[in-house]
């Protein structure tokens, strides 16, 4: 005799019939036991689908939890092409969101799930590119998604206007009054001390 019901759990129904074949077993050999079968399942199964119950229940609560990660990445200057095509190409492939601040200084902000940013921070550095360091990590636990913590949309391409007339020479400095703006807009203003070491100030 086997006990079979839609709403009970895979253990609750182990149990259930685990006591129905322990009621069998216990009956007189040639005794007739479907009656007895049926009125025990009649008499014992509101425990095993109150457990049952209890257990979706349970389930339904748990919240499952993930970690977002965010690497704020400073580098004495970003220019060349082909460099700056690795960042987003990695970027793309590893689902991160964040930005790239062109000129000099080079800033990298990624976010997303901390093994990505670890593989992302491990291939752009290699095989020599020195003058880059991460400046400040956080991580940020999130209930369910960790989409719902990203601070940006995409992984964006910043280039601000650069000061004097400095065009597009090797040598030119961005316009970090622009990117303190654009830090803050972004709920990271405190970031730019910690990545250029002064306390950020917008222009007037």
């Amino acid at each position: 005799l086997f006990a079979r019901c839609n709403t009970l759990r895979r253990q609750q129904q182990l149990q259930l019939n685990a006591g129905l074949a322990s009621l069998v077993s216990s009956l007189d050999s040639g005794e007739p036991c479907v009656y007895a079968a049926v009125q025990w399942v009649k008499d014992n199964s509101l425990p095993y689908l109150a457990n049952s119950q209890a257990s979706a229940e349970s389930a339904s609560e748990e919240v499952i939890k993930g970690m977002l990660h965010r690497m704020w990445i400073y580098s004495h200057h970003i220019y060349r092409q082909e460099l700056r095509k690795k960042i987003f190409d990695c970027a793309k492939k590893l689902n991160l969101t964040g930005f790239c601040l062109t000129g000099k200084p080079g800033v990298i902000c990624v976010e997303g799930l901390q093994e990505n940013c670890e593989e992302f921070w491990r291939v752009i550095r290699y095989p020599n590119w020195k003058h880059i360091s991460c400046k400040h990590v956080e991580n940020i636990e999130a209930e369910g998604s960790v989409d719902s913590l990203r601070l940006f949309r995409a992984f964006e391409d910043l280039q601000f206007q650069a000061h004097g007339d400095y065009g597009l020479r090797n040598d030119y400095h961005m316009d970090l009054g622009q990117f303190l703006e654009f830090l803050k807009q972004h709920q990271s203003g405190h970031i730019f001390q910690i990545l250029l070491g002064v306390e950020g100030k917008v222009a007037n």
